[in-house]
């Protein structure tokens, strides 16, 4: 009896966790779908890799949105993120306005270059930016399978956000498949945790307790 009682406990614990994942998955999914380009107060574009100040495809398919946005009057001020990787010469924000203002974007639009080693420290020091300036209505750019997880680090941060993924990266049809997959487990895991306790325990900061 003990046994079968464990077999069902442990059954029901995965069909639970399989609803979870189910459920988030399809969270992620329509946030992706989503593209809610009203006015705002300010664009928040997310970093990704950068060669030698070059914004990698994927960046300057993030960066194109950001353009068009703000071409669009959608809002006024954009802070770019990202920080760099060892051996860097520049930072993924420093390539990311760069570019913008190669694209005719003046530097006095670019309200702030913020870091981060992680999408939760970049929206932490931008809303650390935004927040003291009364600024907190924010379209945020990134890949669409990346919006559901970065709104709600942006709303648990006191940011007001809007999606609005680009449409452009190379990251797309079942290339796309496993960076869904990923954000499913990421989303599935920071709510529970928190998006704040889990970029520190990815980063060594603070370790899970011992079992």
């Amino acid at each position: 009896m003990p046994r079968r009682a464990a077999r069902r406990g442990l059954a029901l614990a995965v069909v639970v966790a399989a609803g979870y994942l189910g459920v988030t998955a399809i969270q992620v999914w329509w946030t992706s779908r989503r593209n809610d380009a009203q006015s705002a107060q300010a664009i928040v574009v997310m970093g990704a890799a950068q060669y030698d100040g070059r914004p990698s495809p994927v960046l300057r398919a993030r960066l194109a949105h950001v353009l068009a946005l703000w071409r669009d009057h959608r809002a006024s001020s954009i802070v770019v993120t990202g920080g760099k990787e060892e051996g860097d010469s520049h930072t993924e924000a420093q390539a990311s306005a760069a570019w913008l203002e190669g694209q005719g974007v003046p530097a006095s639009a670019i309200a702030a270059e913020v870091g981060g080693r992680d999408s939760w420290q970049s929206l932490d020091l931008a809303a650390a930016y935004l927040l003291p300036r009364h600024l907190s209505d924010v379209l945020l750019v990134s890949d669409p399978y990346h919006e559901e997880r970065i709104m709600a680090m942006a709303s648990s941060l006191g940011l007001d956000p809007h999606p609005s993924p680009t449409r452009l990266s190379p990251i797309r049809g079942w290339a796309a498949v496993p960076y869904y997959a990923r954000e499913t487990v990421a989303v599935a895991v920071g709510t529970i945790v928190g998006y704040g306790r889990l970029s520190r325990w990815m980063h060594g900061r603070l370790r899970p307790p011992a079992r």
